[in-house]
Protein backbone atom coordinates (compact mmCIF):
# COMPACT_ATOMS: atom_id res chain seq x y z
CA UNK A 1 0.00 0.00 0.00
CA UNK A 2 1.44 3.12 -1.25
CA UNK A 3 2.21 5.63 1.75
CA UNK A 4 1.24 8.59 -0.11
CA UNK A 5 -1.74 10.51 -1.53
CA UNK A 6 -2.51 12.30 -4.93
CA UNK A 7 -4.77 15.66 -4.09
CA UNK A 8 -5.96 18.49 -6.21
CA UNK A 9 -4.56 21.60 -5.76
CA UNK A 10 -8.32 23.19 -5.15
CA UNK A 11 -8.72 20.39 -2.74
CA UNK A 12 -5.71 20.97 -1.16
CA UNK A 13 -6.41 24.76 -0.57
CA UNK A 14 -9.72 23.91 0.60
CA UNK A 15 -8.97 21.67 2.93
CA UNK A 16 -5.84 23.75 4.42
CA UNK A 17 -7.83 26.91 4.55
CA UNK A 18 -10.38 24.92 6.52
CA UNK A 19 -8.25 23.54 9.05
CA UNK A 20 -6.78 27.33 9.68
CA UNK A 21 -10.26 28.71 9.95
CA UNK A 22 -11.35 25.06 12.58
CA UNK A 23 -8.15 26.36 14.52
CA UNK A 24 -9.13 30.03 14.97
CA UNK A 25 -7.86 32.20 11.75
CA UNK A 26 -10.56 34.65 9.91
CA UNK A 27 -11.39 33.73 6.32
CA UNK A 28 -9.49 36.03 4.59
CA UNK A 29 -5.97 34.95 6.72
CA UNK A 30 -7.03 31.81 5.97
CA UNK A 31 -6.74 31.77 2.35
CA UNK A 32 -4.17 33.55 2.12
CA UNK A 33 -1.96 31.43 4.09
CA UNK A 34 -3.20 27.86 2.53
CA UNK A 35 -2.49 29.19 -1.29
CA UNK A 36 1.01 30.17 -0.16
CA UNK A 37 1.71 26.56 1.42
CA UNK A 38 -0.51 24.96 -1.97
CA UNK A 39 1.85 27.45 -4.02
CA UNK A 40 5.21 26.23 -2.15
CA UNK A 41 3.69 22.29 -2.46
CA UNK A 42 3.17 22.89 -5.85
CA UNK A 43 6.34 23.91 -6.26
CA UNK A 44 8.25 21.06 -5.03
CA UNK A 45 9.06 23.48 -2.17
CA UNK A 46 7.59 20.88 0.47
CA UNK A 47 9.64 22.37 3.24
CA UNK A 48 6.88 25.35 3.06
CA UNK A 49 4.19 23.60 1.90
CA UNK A 50 1.48 21.61 3.59
CA UNK A 51 3.94 20.19 6.25
CA UNK A 52 3.27 23.91 7.95
CA UNK A 53 -0.32 23.34 8.46
CA UNK A 54 -0.44 21.25 11.28
CA UNK A 55 2.64 23.69 13.22
CA UNK A 56 0.77 26.82 11.95
CA UNK A 57 -2.61 25.73 13.20
CA UNK A 58 -1.23 24.84 16.40
CA UNK A 59 -0.17 28.39 16.75
CA UNK A 60 -3.41 30.16 15.93
CA UNK A 61 -5.00 27.66 18.78
CA UNK A 62 -2.19 29.25 21.29
CA UNK A 63 -2.28 32.38 20.71
CA UNK A 64 1.43 32.72 19.20
CA UNK A 65 -0.15 33.61 15.94
CA UNK A 66 -3.24 35.81 15.76
CA UNK A 67 -5.29 34.39 12.90
CA UNK A 68 -7.60 37.13 12.84
CA UNK A 69 -5.56 40.15 12.97
CA UNK A 70 -5.80 42.65 9.71
CA UNK A 71 -2.09 43.74 8.90
CA UNK A 72 -1.75 47.71 8.51
CA UNK A 73 0.21 49.84 6.41
CA UNK A 74 2.12 52.59 7.71
CA UNK A 75 3.73 55.34 5.77
CA UNK A 76 7.55 56.36 5.86
CA UNK A 77 9.10 58.54 3.09
CA UNK A 78 7.09 58.46 -0.52
CA UNK A 79 9.18 55.55 -1.70
CA UNK A 80 9.54 53.46 2.10
CA UNK A 81 6.43 52.02 3.85
CA UNK A 82 6.08 49.84 7.02
CA UNK A 83 3.55 46.54 7.17
CA UNK A 84 2.69 45.86 10.71
CA UNK A 85 1.85 42.16 10.51
CA UNK A 86 0.23 42.18 14.60
CA UNK A 87 1.82 39.15 14.98
CA UNK A 88 -0.42 36.61 12.60
CA UNK A 89 0.43 35.21 9.24
CA UNK A 90 3.03 36.93 6.81
CA UNK A 91 0.88 35.99 3.77
CA UNK A 92 -1.54 38.61 4.77
CA UNK A 93 1.16 41.19 5.37
CA UNK A 94 2.76 40.35 2.36
CA UNK A 95 -0.51 40.06 -0.14
CA UNK A 96 -1.19 43.88 1.24
CA UNK A 97 2.85 45.08 0.61
CA UNK A 98 3.62 43.94 -2.93
CA UNK A 99 0.71 45.91 -4.80
CA UNK A 100 1.85 49.58 -3.00
CA UNK A 101 5.38 47.78 -3.88
CA UNK A 102 4.43 48.09 -7.47
CA UNK A 103 2.64 51.29 -7.61
CA UNK A 104 4.96 53.39 -5.72
CA UNK A 105 8.47 51.68 -7.56
CA UNK A 106 6.47 52.53 -10.93
CA UNK A 107 6.20 56.20 -9.83
CA UNK A 108 9.60 56.44 -7.96
CA UNK A 109 11.41 54.22 -9.20
CA UNK A 110 12.36 52.27 -6.49
CA UNK A 111 10.15 51.01 -3.17
CA UNK A 112 11.10 49.32 -0.25
CA UNK A 113 8.54 47.58 2.40
CA UNK A 114 9.48 46.38 5.95
CA UNK A 115 7.09 44.06 7.48
CA UNK A 116 7.24 43.60 11.21
CA UNK A 117 5.92 41.16 14.10
CA UNK A 118 5.32 38.84 11.31
CA UNK A 119 5.85 35.18 11.07
CA UNK A 120 7.77 32.12 8.56
CA UNK A 121 7.27 33.89 5.12
CA UNK A 122 7.64 31.04 2.74
CA UNK A 123 9.02 30.08 -0.08
CA UNK A 124 10.92 34.18 -0.50
CA UNK A 125 11.34 33.33 -4.29
CA UNK A 126 7.64 33.41 -4.74
CA UNK A 127 7.28 37.10 -3.50
CA UNK A 128 9.74 38.43 -5.58
CA UNK A 129 8.20 36.52 -8.75
CA UNK A 130 5.20 38.35 -8.15
CA UNK A 131 6.65 41.85 -8.17
CA UNK A 132 9.34 40.31 -11.62
CA UNK A 133 6.00 39.75 -13.57
CA UNK A 134 5.04 43.30 -12.78
CA UNK A 135 8.66 44.47 -14.30
CA UNK A 136 10.67 44.74 -11.50
CA UNK A 137 13.77 43.76 -9.85
CA UNK A 138 13.17 42.33 -6.62
CA UNK A 139 14.82 41.37 -3.80
CA UNK A 140 13.52 39.54 -0.35
CA UNK A 141 14.82 39.68 3.02
CA UNK A 142 13.82 37.61 6.36
CA UNK A 143 14.93 36.08 9.41
CA UNK A 144 14.10 32.64 11.10
CA UNK A 145 14.54 31.78 14.83
CA UNK A 146 18.17 30.83 15.17
CA UNK A 147 19.71 27.83 13.57
CA UNK A 148 23.34 28.80 13.11
CA UNK A 149 26.47 29.40 14.86
CA UNK A 150 28.30 32.41 13.88
CA UNK A 151 31.65 30.66 11.98
CA UNK A 152 34.17 29.65 14.72
CA UNK A 153 31.47 29.55 17.43
CA UNK A 154 28.73 26.82 19.05
CA UNK A 155 25.94 28.70 20.35
CA UNK A 156 23.21 29.29 17.29
CA UNK A 157 22.63 33.15 17.05
CA UNK A 158 21.54 33.48 13.41
CA UNK A 159 18.81 31.89 11.56
CA UNK A 160 19.02 30.23 8.28
CA UNK A 161 17.65 33.97 7.01
CA UNK A 162 16.50 33.29 3.33
CA UNK A 163 17.23 35.45 0.16
CA UNK A 164 15.89 36.08 -3.14
CA UNK A 165 15.93 37.71 -6.15
CA UNK A 166 13.98 37.63 -8.99
CA UNK A 167 14.45 39.47 -12.98
CA UNK A 168 11.37 40.37 -15.25
CA UNK A 169 12.03 37.97 -18.23
CA UNK A 170 10.17 36.58 -20.46
CA UNK A 171 7.99 33.76 -20.61
CA UNK A 172 8.68 33.81 -16.90
CA UNK A 173 10.77 35.67 -14.23
CA UNK A 174 14.43 35.07 -13.13
CA UNK A 175 14.54 33.76 -9.61
CA UNK A 176 16.96 32.63 -7.19
CA UNK A 177 15.96 32.07 -3.68
CA UNK A 178 18.16 30.23 -1.03
CA UNK A 179 18.45 29.94 2.27
CA UNK A 180 21.79 30.50 4.15
CA UNK A 181 22.14 27.38 5.49
CA UNK A 182 22.88 24.17 3.19
CA UNK A 183 19.67 23.50 3.15
CA UNK A 184 16.48 25.27 4.31
CA UNK A 185 15.03 24.50 8.13
CA UNK A 186 11.64 22.98 6.96
CA UNK A 187 12.85 20.37 4.67
CA UNK A 188 14.43 18.84 7.78
CA UNK A 189 10.84 18.85 9.81
CA UNK A 190 9.70 17.80 6.29
CA UNK A 191 11.64 14.78 6.33
CA UNK A 192 11.23 14.38 10.51
CA UNK A 193 7.38 13.94 9.90
CA UNK A 194 7.61 11.34 6.71
CA UNK A 195 10.01 9.45 9.00
CA UNK A 196 12.44 9.51 6.63
CA UNK A 197 16.75 9.88 7.67
CA UNK A 198 18.73 13.44 6.28
CA UNK A 199 21.77 13.18 4.20
CA UNK A 200 25.28 14.23 6.25
CA UNK A 201 25.98 17.11 6.21
CA UNK A 202 23.00 18.99 6.46
CA UNK A 203 23.46 19.33 9.87
CA UNK A 204 25.03 18.86 13.71
CA UNK A 205 23.35 17.34 16.44
CA UNK A 206 23.63 19.47 20.02
CA UNK A 207 26.52 17.83 20.44
CA UNK A 208 28.23 19.08 17.81
CA UNK A 209 28.26 15.99 15.92
CA UNK A 210 27.38 15.57 12.15
CA UNK A 211 23.70 14.03 12.15
CA UNK A 212 21.45 11.94 9.40
CA UNK A 213 18.65 11.96 11.84
CA UNK A 214 15.64 14.57 11.45
CA UNK A 215 14.66 14.99 15.21
CA UNK A 216 18.14 15.36 16.40
CA UNK A 217 18.99 17.79 13.50
CA UNK A 218 16.22 20.02 14.38
CA UNK A 219 17.97 20.12 18.48
CA UNK A 220 21.47 21.00 16.73
CA UNK A 221 22.46 23.69 14.47
CA UNK A 222 22.18 23.94 10.43
CA UNK A 223 25.71 23.96 8.31
CA UNK A 224 26.03 27.61 6.72
CA UNK A 225 26.69 27.32 3.04
CA UNK A 226 29.99 28.10 2.18
CA UNK A 227 31.47 27.76 5.82
CA UNK A 228 32.42 31.20 6.82
CA UNK A 229 30.92 33.29 3.94
CA UNK A 230 27.91 31.80 4.50
CA UNK A 231 27.90 32.46 7.91
CA UNK A 232 29.25 36.46 6.89
CA UNK A 233 25.68 36.52 4.30
CA UNK A 234 23.17 34.96 7.17
CA UNK A 235 24.81 37.97 9.35
CA UNK A 236 23.67 40.15 6.39
CA UNK A 237 20.54 38.92 6.09
CA UNK A 238 19.86 39.76 9.15
CA UNK A 239 20.67 43.10 9.23
CA UNK A 240 18.58 43.62 6.43
CA UNK A 241 15.56 41.75 8.16
CA UNK A 242 15.51 42.08 11.63
CA UNK A 243 17.60 45.29 12.11
CA UNK A 244 16.14 46.79 9.27
CA UNK A 245 12.49 45.75 9.97
CA UNK A 246 13.08 47.25 13.78
CA UNK A 247 11.88 43.37 14.72
CA UNK A 248 12.65 40.50 17.17
CA UNK A 249 16.83 38.74 16.45
CA UNK A 250 17.16 35.05 15.16
CA UNK A 251 17.94 34.85 19.06
CA UNK A 252 15.10 36.17 20.49
CA UNK A 253 12.61 34.60 18.33
CA UNK A 254 10.77 31.12 19.15
CA UNK A 255 10.41 28.12 17.36
CA UNK A 256 7.76 28.25 14.02
CA UNK A 257 7.37 24.67 14.40
CA UNK A 258 5.09 24.42 17.66
CA UNK A 259 2.76 26.41 19.51
CA UNK A 260 4.39 27.09 22.43
CA UNK A 261 6.30 30.30 23.56
CA UNK A 262 5.53 33.81 22.22
CA UNK A 263 4.84 34.97 18.98
CA UNK A 264 7.98 34.88 16.81
CA UNK A 265 7.83 38.38 15.70
CA UNK A 266 10.21 38.22 12.91
CA UNK A 267 10.90 40.69 10.33
CA UNK A 268 10.95 40.96 6.39
CA UNK A 269 12.48 43.58 3.86
CA UNK A 270 11.20 44.03 -0.11
CA UNK A 271 13.13 46.13 -1.92
CA UNK A 272 11.48 46.80 -5.65
CA UNK A 273 12.97 48.64 -8.37
CA UNK A 274 12.09 49.62 -11.71
CA UNK A 275 14.49 47.56 -14.42
CA UNK A 276 13.48 49.40 -17.63
CA UNK A 277 14.10 53.05 -15.89
CA UNK A 278 17.49 52.37 -14.34
CA UNK A 279 18.79 50.53 -17.39
CA UNK A 280 17.76 53.07 -19.69
CA UNK A 281 15.76 51.07 -21.34
CA UNK A 282 18.14 48.25 -21.88
CA UNK A 283 17.29 45.70 -19.17
CA UNK A 284 14.62 43.53 -21.22
CA UNK A 285 17.27 43.25 -24.15
CA UNK A 286 20.20 42.71 -22.04
CA UNK A 287 18.60 40.20 -20.28
CA UNK A 288 17.60 38.28 -23.23
CA UNK A 289 20.78 38.20 -24.19
CA UNK A 290 22.69 36.99 -20.96
CA UNK A 291 19.72 34.21 -21.27
CA UNK A 292 21.31 33.30 -24.68
CA UNK A 293 24.85 32.84 -23.46
CA UNK A 294 23.26 30.23 -20.86
CA UNK A 295 21.40 28.67 -24.21
CA UNK A 296 24.19 27.85 -25.69
CA UNK A 297 26.55 26.23 -22.54
CA UNK A 298 25.54 22.66 -22.02
CA UNK A 299 24.07 21.53 -19.23
CA UNK A 300 23.58 25.27 -18.10
CA UNK A 301 19.86 26.77 -17.32
CA UNK A 302 18.28 29.79 -15.71
CA UNK A 303 17.86 29.10 -11.93
CA UNK A 304 14.00 28.31 -10.85
CA UNK A 305 13.14 26.33 -14.52
CA UNK A 306 12.85 23.34 -12.43
CA UNK A 307 10.97 24.83 -10.08
CA UNK A 308 8.34 25.97 -13.33
CA UNK A 309 8.11 22.13 -14.35
CA UNK A 310 7.28 20.63 -11.00
CA UNK A 311 4.62 23.91 -11.06
CA UNK A 312 3.21 22.63 -14.32
CA UNK A 313 3.25 18.76 -13.12
CA UNK A 314 1.73 19.45 -10.39
CA UNK A 315 -1.40 21.41 -11.97
CA UNK A 316 -1.79 18.55 -14.63
CA UNK A 317 -1.13 15.53 -11.79
CA UNK A 318 -2.08 16.69 -8.51
CA UNK A 319 0.09 17.00 -5.34
CA UNK A 320 1.42 13.87 -3.79
CA UNK A 321 1.56 13.95 -0.65
CA UNK A 322 2.26 11.43 2.26
CA UNK A 323 -0.88 9.80 3.63
CA UNK A 324 0.21 10.69 7.09
CA UNK A 325 0.14 14.30 6.58
CA UNK A 326 -3.26 14.00 4.92
CA UNK A 327 -5.10 12.24 7.82
CA UNK A 328 -3.18 14.84 10.22
CA UNK A 329 -4.79 17.73 8.43
CA UNK A 330 -8.09 16.54 7.99
CA UNK A 331 -8.41 15.32 11.69
CA UNK A 332 -7.83 19.59 12.61
CA UNK A 333 -11.38 20.04 10.56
Amino acid sequence: MSNTVIIGIEEARSLCCGAFIAAGASAHNAAATAGALVRAEADGQRGHGLSRVPSYAAQVKTGKVDGRVQPRLEDARPGLFRVDAGHGFAYPAIQLALPELTSRARALGIAAAAVYRSHHFGVAGHHCEDLARQGLIAFVYGNTPKAIAPFGAREKVLGTNPVAFAAPYEPDPLVIDFALSVVARGKINAARQAGKSIPEGWALGPDGVATTDPEIALQGSMLPIGGVKGAALALMIEVMSACLAGSALSAEAPSLFDGEGDPPSLGQVILAIDAQALSGGRFAGRIRDLAALYAELEGARFPGTGRLGQRQRSEERGLEVPVSLIEEIRALL
